[in-house]
């Protein structure tokens, strides 16, 4: 029998310690702690409802991060 595959771990980190820095430098953080996909949204972006673990989301303006949420 094949192994059930383990679900993804998401790391022990707090979205909201993101909220303030500069895009690049925060998706840096965020891979050095583990996010396996960072991604980087406009304000206003339509997004779609699905959750992806390991995923973090950045809504950036003017560069900052003003906004950041799981999934």
């Amino acid at each position: 029998m094949a192994p059930i595959p383990s679900q993804h771990r998401q790391p022990d980190d707090a979205p909201e310690s993101y909220v303030g820095l500069d895009a690049e430098s925060a998706e840096r953080r965020a891979r050095r702690r583990g996010w396996t996909t960072v991604r980087s949204l406009p304000p206003g972006s339509i997004v779609t409802m699905e959750f992806v673990a390991g995923r973090l989301n950045f809504e950036v303006d003017d560069g900052r991060v003003i906004r950041c949420w799981l999934g």
